[in-house]
């Protein structure tokens, strides 16, 4: 019963993902992108999820995830920048904790 509860509510993410893994596959390796390595990168960092952070880094490249992460908080600052209504620079600032400039 606990079991079920678990994994309904998802505390047990690496079995379920393991499972989904084996199921879709059908042995065949799937190749990733890297902004899907990013994405999944940064919301493993957001979560503090290590274990999917070491999978998202052996997808790419070390230097094609780099670049993955920064396109991605490029796109996260101008999202808000447009959503606030405020320039970028003062969004990537007040994001970082920095006083305006």
């Amino acid at each position: 019963m606990f079991d079920a509860l678990r994994k309904f509510w998802g505390a047990d993410k690496s079995a379920r993902r393991e499972a989904q893994r084996a199921q879709g596959q059908g042995g065949r390796k799937r190749t990733h992108n890297l902004f899907e390595a990013a994405a999944v990168y940064v919301s493993a960092c957001a979560e503090d999820d290590q274990d999917e952070m070491d999978e998202a880094t052996g997808w790419v490249s070390p230097e094609a995830l780099s670049f993955g992460v920064s396109e991605l908080a490029c796109r996260a600052v101008i999202a808000l920048a447009r959503e606030r209504d405020e320039s970028p620079h003062d969004v990537a600032r007040s994001l970082l904790g920095l006083p305006a400039a």
